[in-house]
């Protein structure tokens, strides 16, 4: 009779339970809460449209809820679209939540051309509908029209203005005869299959202040794609391509961020760099094979490889910095600077002339496994010269063939702010640090910042101490 007792009891105990959850919480007090109250998408180039964010609606209840309706506040005129757990919007009406459970709701925005250059703020609301509340998750977008340049060819002469961004896909060819002129203040965003093929010539004429730099970047600006490197593939300078100028340009999160190929046709250097930032580089953000570049005043930062010459050529580095930390996206396995006077054609071994100086340089590393920030390495016979003066360095052994003089090894350069974990980098140099007033006098009257150059012994490195 008990044991007949305890099993009737079981039964409606697993029965109560069951309809419990079965059935439907009605109170206006029910649990229901957003994985997050706003979206923000920041700025999206009219007619691109966005990547898909998402959000979560959850049902902390023991007992199933029904949401009698989730719903795009702006209807089909609105500027974003959503998704309800895989039904299209801008409305679903009577979704079961189960209990403890969730549904997913993605969004996305596309901005509508305008005739504005600034940017602009798009504005809506979800109502989420449940026993006769309604609660609202905000939706808040950066929208900007901008120049579109898709498969592009430049035959003739051309020159971007900084009236809108200029937005790339499928990649921008120069042709050999024609002339890109970027002018001061441009934003070039890049997409992932689009490189910058330049064949004739590249002027970039930024200048010293932020708003009038020149930025080449990915086009994805929403967190955290933002930050990732290898975001667009770079800016190739080929081999009939001449007469390459880049001021206070700022090249970022590429693959490759700038690869020069072949000597130019005349005296002049392929590609000069002045005041010039390369970060952030999936592989090499300086890439030569038998080229020649002049770079004053730039800092190569927090690259795969900061800059890797090979196959010879002829190079000038003045006042550079190539500094490179190990960070969650990229790890410091390189050298700073890797040049050598041969490459690798199958089997076969290729070398050429190669005729390199680097002056009131700083070559530092840290993070990572690089014992040597230089290497230098030769093959063949042809001319070798490769030389460093009044440069700062971190290496265990100087490197062997290269001529050296005044150079500061394994001493900390004390950059002001070195922050691996927030990927914070401030490569400006603290009082007291060893590249102050070790540099020699060179010509170069301004650091990267566009700011004077001591008269006396200028400091090592792309920044003046002020």
């Amino acid at each position: 009779m008990y044991k007949s007792f305890l099993l009737v009891a079981l039964v409606i105990c697993l029965l109560s339970v069951s309809c419990k959850k079965d059935s439907f919480i009605t109170s206006p007090d029910a649990l229901v809460r957003f994985s997050s109250d706003t979206v923000f998408f920041d700025t999206v180039f009219t007619s691109t449209g966005s990547v898909t964010q998402s959000i979560k609606v959850f049902n902390e209840n023991n007992e199933k809820i029904l949401l009698s309706s989730v719903r795009l506040m702006g209807g089909s005129q609105s500027s974003f679209r959503i998704n309800i757990d895989g039904t299209p919007g801008p409305e679903k009406d009577q979704i079961e939540v189960e209990p403890n459970d969730s549904i997913y709701v993605f969004i996305t925005v596309n901005v509508n051309p305008t005739a504005s250059g600034l940017p602009f703020i798009l504005q809506d609301s979800i109502g989420v509908s449940f026993n006769g509340n309604t609660r609202f998750i905000q939706l808040e977008a950066w929208g900007q029209n901008a120049h579109f340049l898709k498969n592009r060819e430049i035959s003739t002469n051309v020159t971007w203005t900084n009236d809108l961004p200029y937005v790339i896909q499928g990649g921008l060819q120069v042709d050999s005869n024609a002339v890109l002129t970027i002018q001061k203040g441009c934003k070039i965003y890049l997409h992932a299959d689009a490189p910058l093929l330049v064949n004739g010539s590249l002027q970039v004429l930024g200048e010293k202040t932020d708003s009038m730099r020149v930025y080449f970047q990915g086009d994805r600006l929403d967190n955290p794609y933002n930050s990732y490197p290898g975001s667009w593939p770079g800016i190739l300078f080929g081999t009939t391509s001449r007469d390459n100028l880049m001021e206070f340009a700022v090249i970022r999160n590429a693959y490759q961020g700038l690869i020069a190929e072949d000597l130019p046709m005349d005296a002049n250097p392929k590609l000069t760099l002045n005041e010039c930032i390369v970060d952030n580089i999936y592989d090499a953000g300086i890439l030569a094979l038998g080229s020649s570049i002049q770079a004053n005043n730039c800092l190569i930062s927090n690259c795969g490889r900061n800059v890797a010459i090979s196959y010879g050529g002829y190079y000038r580095f003045t006042h550079c910095t190539l500094a490179s930390y190990s960070n969650d996206y990229i790890q410091h396995l390189q050298p700073v600077l890797a040049i050598s006077n041969y490459t690798m054609e199958g089997n076969s071994t290729l070398s050429g002339n190669l005729n390199s100086l680097f002056v009131n340089c700083i070559f530092w590393g840290g993070g990572g496994t690089v014992q040597d920030e230089v290497t230098v390495s030769r093959q063949g016979i042809n001319t070798f010269i490769v030389s460093f003066e009044n440069c700062l360095w971190k290496v265990s052994n100087s490197p062997a063939g290269a001529d050296t003089a005044n150079m500061l090894v394994n001493q900390d350069p004390l950059f002001d702010s070195v922050n691996n974990q927030s990927r914070y980098y401030d490569f400006h140099l603290q009082t007291g640090s060893p590249a102050i007033n070790k540099g020699i006098t060179t010509g170069l009257i301004i650091d990267l910042d566009g700011n004077p150059r001591a008269v006396g012994l200028p400091d090592l490195g792309c920044y003046e101490n002020q």
